[in-house]
């Protein structure tokens, strides 16, 4: 049996490993990404820098890797807008399990994990999640936390001449 994974903030210094569990799983799933995996294997590993909200005390800005030993294996993102109108909302992003690691729980822990930062944010009231229609694991990951469906956006995605729906969800934190 395999260890337990360890869920925390990724750092600064984990970037490259970000980076590179973010290319390989764009390509190997670009429907269930809005970024262009060609578009984002052309950026620099430092170019995540403010998905780590290391500027954000408040806190609610973050992503969380979730390590099998020093592989890096599963990640999402919480982002919050620090407009005062909507700054009590964060948008869940970019949760991503590695293929061999499926199946262990990873996307399960990392999503309570970060519901968990997210509650504890000042302020933050809401979190938001786009998935693509379809995808039924997912959906279901999302709505065992307590998500909520509340709209479909149509074509949201254009790949190879398809379109790809989108359903909008949220959690009331």
């Amino acid at each position: 049996m395999p260890e337990p994974v360890d869920v925390r903030r990724l750092r600064a210094l984990e970037l490259a490993e970000y980076k590179a569990l973010r290319d390989a799983m764009l390509a190997a799933h670009p429907d269930a990404f809005t970024s262009d995996a060609e578009a984002e294997a052309a950026k620099p590993a430092q170019a995540y820098l403010p998905r780590l909200g290391l500027d954000r005390p408040q806190g609610g800005h973050f992503t969380l890797g979730a390590w099998d030993g020093r592989a890096l294996v599963g990640a999402v993102s919480c982002e919050r807008d620090m407009r005062l109108k909507v700054r009590h909302i964060g948008h869940l992003i970019g949760m991503m399990v590695a293929d061999h690691a499926a199946g262990r729980g990873i996307g399960k822990r990392l999503l309570q994990e970060c519901i968990a930062l997210a509650r504890a944010a000042d302020g933050l009231e809401l979190l938001t999640l786009s998935v693509t229609a379809g995808n039924a694991a997912a959906e279901h990951l999302y709505h065992r936390a307590g998500f909520v469906r509340y709209g479909t956006q149509p074509r949201a995605v254009k790949l190879d001449g398809r379109y790809h729906d989108k359903h909008q969800m949220i959690l009331s934190l």
